[in-house]
């Protein structure tokens, strides 16, 4: 402890938090209602490190961009393969709670040249690699990936895997709406190697549903899964979202119920992020319309309690998983990853998102693509790729993230002596969440206590660097509760 109190002599704060860790005897133990009247408070939801926000504002020019990827493609393609993401955007109808980027139409015409357009790219990037890419993990998300004929995708992805190696066990994923689905275009997709699908449910609850502007039938959404399983699917996603406006205990209740017939490997029972400053479409209803936060929380407990009756398994942040899925494997390993795409039971270090909007990760740096389709096509045409904003990660930055993905995908970390001066700062914030009983952290490592496991934002909010110094005035993110 000398040591360290040696290191941090210049930090008087941190130091006064050292020693009082050292002869604190026990938390303070707060009411559950006084914890998230506390902690629900505008936060990100840490898929990066640093979030899009707070990238820095010196361009990363292309050139410098394509070192990067080069770079890490090196170094890990033979080893780990590299990630895939592809964002199609479109949807025939809009959903209101949604905050994706996406473009509603009925025009079935923009499939082809939007088609085209992600081979562009994607040729753009098989240029610059070294060799064959060893694709380890491929999703299709959106919009409503299956918005695309049964044709085009499968025009789309055979031009994409012609030039590329598929590794042994890669995962194959798309995202699909039980109302613009078939059973050809499901066939399509395991003939091209999907195995796991995730099946947008949301809430089974008629009014809730009316007032997100998405009907969508128990029957409805259990012929996908019976459609799939008779096709070969050995894995599905439900996708559930608890804190809708008017949502119930009663509505969490009638889902959950329904949700455990169709019994998917994997859910995802996610915390609606309201933001309207952001998407227009969630301004049909009023925030008076929504659960109030304890009951927010009420609704969360309910539905885990419900899952963990049937089987299910918590993992990382509002992810549950039965015991033989991967996803339950890889936290209990210690591999579980969390990207762009969510959690992923296998990390790879270079991760290319294809498509307006899509975000690439090579570990060193990011890069976000152009959101509009039109202006993505566009920069395409011109042969250039239709870069929007990048950031490369700092020496800070990336100390930083390791200890926020170990946060989110093992609810703990430690760091060594030489990186306590790039945590000094969480420690200090980390305090109030000790004496409230949500971790135990001491000058070389930090633990969530079970407690803590609904704050894993605000958890791994302590440790955002760039988050603190910005100090945004204006809403960025959705509240943590």
């Amino acid at each position: 402890m000398t040591n360290v109190i040696s290191r941090a002599a210049r930090r008087p704060d941190l130091c006064r938090v050292i020693l009082f860790r050292k002869v604190m005897l026990a938390p303070v133990v707060s009411s559950p209602a006084s914890l998230l009247a506390k902690y629900d408070v505008p936060s990100p939801r840490y898929t990066s490190y640093p979030t899009v926000p707070f990238w820095d504002e010196k361009p990363l020019t292309q050139e410098r961009w394509l070192l990067h990827v080069q770079q890490t493609f090196n170094k890990t393609n033979a080893s780990e393969g590299i990630s895939l993401y592809l964002h199609l955007p479109f949807c025939e109808q809009l959903c209101t709670y949604c905050g994706c980027n996406k473009r509603i139409t009925k025009n079935h015409a923009v499939e082809e040249p939007y088609l085209q357009a992600v081979l562009k790219e994607w040729e753009q990037y098989l240029a610059v690699f070294s060799g064959k890419p060893r694709i380890t993990e491929l999703h299709l998300g959106g919009g409503t990936p299956t918005f695309f004929s049964a044709a085009n995708l499968r025009k789309l992805l055979e031009a994409l895997l012609e030039k590329a190696e598929i590794a042994p066990q890669a995962e194959f994923s798309v995202e699909v709406h039980p109302n613009a689905t078939s059973a050809e275009q499901l066939q399509v997709l395991f003939d091209l190697g999907f195995r796991r699908l995730s099946v947008g449910i949301q809430d089974f609850d008629p009014r809730v549903q009316f007032v997100i502007n998405r009907i969508q039938t128990f029957e409805q959404t259990k012929a996908i899964f019976d459609a799939a399983r008779a096709i070969g699917y050995t894995s599905i996603n439900g996708d559930i979202i608890y804190g809708l406006p008017h949502q119930t205990a009663d509505s969490v209740r009638l889902t959950i119920e329904q949700v455990k017939k169709l019994r998917p490997e994997r859910i995802a029972f996610y915390s609606y992020a309201h933001v309207p400053w952001k998407s227009k479409a969630q301004r049909r209803y009023a925030e008076a319309d929504l659960p109030e936060p304890a009951a927010k929380r009420g609704l969360y407990e309910l539905g885990r309690n419900l899952l963990e009756e049937a089987g299910y398994v918590e993992i990382g942040l509002d992810h549950f998983a039965l015991p033989e899925d991967e996803l339950y494997i890889a936290a209990q390993q210690g591999t579980l990853h969390r990207n762009f795409m969510g959690y992923t039971p296998r990390p790879t270090a270079l991760l290319i998102g294809l498509g307006c909007s899509s975000i690439s990760d090579t570990g060193t740096a990011f890069m976000q693509n152009l959101k509009e389709v039109e202006e993505y096509a566009e920069v395409l045409n011109s042969e250039r790729l239709p870069l929007f904003k990048g950031h490369e990660l700092s020496t800070e930055d990336l100390i930083i993230r390791k200890h926020v993905l170990n946060i989110m995908c093992r609810l703990h970390t430690e760091w060594s002596q030489e990186e306590l001066a790039y945590v000094a700062d969480a420690l200090v914030r980390l305090q109030p969440l000790a004496e409230d009983g949500l971790v135990d952290f001491s000058s070389q490592h930090l633990q969530v206590l079970p407690a803590g496991r609904p704050f894993l934002r605000n958890i791994a909010m302590c440790f955002d660097a760039r988050l603190w110094q910005a100090k945004p005035a204006t809403p960025v993110f959705s509240r943590s509760v």
